[in-house]
């Protein structure tokens, strides 16, 4: 073989080296793109397991205040209207939910404390511990939700694994607090 052909060769041996790589490298970053998008999508559907959860506690709840409270029925229709979100509900109607859904326990709590016995009650108080595990689950479950969103907005920014990411791959956007738990805390004594 002579020399010319042999440069032709290897130069033809580095550019599909170069190739391999470069497609190797697309369909790594792509793969990483969809697990990331997975683990977002995941921890979304746990944070809809929580309030779904909480939803349910709240209905129990209410069942068992009926007993000792007189406008029972505004607060049971109200939680009663309140539908839980839907799998393809947007991130805005599930915190719309979620702020509704913190109005009505409020509610039964301001209920709870006029009525002692309700207080006492067993099955309330287990309740109500209950509902303090889902609350504790439901803020764990929507910061790592944000943590993946973060982590996969990063992702899907940073150059060169932008242009793969292109359209394809569109930014997430976070659960964010209701309004009202965005406004500082007047303590009155």
């Amino acid at each position: 073989m002579s020399t010319p052909v042999i440069i032709v060769l290897v130069v033809i041996g580095v550019i599909l080296l170069l190739v391999l790589c470069v497609v190797g490298w697309v369909i790594s970053t792509r793969n990483k793109f969809i697990r990331m998008e997975q683990d977002v999508e995941n921890s979304e559907s746990r944070i809809d397991v929580y309030l779904t959860k909480r939803f349910d506690l709240l209905t129990k709840m209410l069942d068992t205040t009926k007993g000792y409270m007189k406008h029972e029925r505004e607060t049971l229709i109200e939680v009663i209207q309140m539908r839980n979100p839907g799998v393809n509900a947007s991130l805005k109607e599930k915190a719309n939910f979620n702020e509704q859904l913190t109005t009505a326990s409020r509610n039964i709590r301001m209920v709870a404390e006029r009525y002692p016995e309700l207080k006492a009650d067993r099955m309330f108080n287990n309740l109500q511990q209950a509902q303090s595990e889902v609350e504790e689950n439901l803020q764990a479950a929507r910061s790592n939700y944000n943590a993946n969103v973060a982590s996969f907005n990063k992702a899907i920014l940073q150059f060169p694994a932008s242009i793969v990411a292109g359209s394809r791959f569109p930014k997430k956007d976070y659960f964010e607090a209701e309004e009202q738990k965005r406004q500082d805390i007047k303590m009155e004594f």
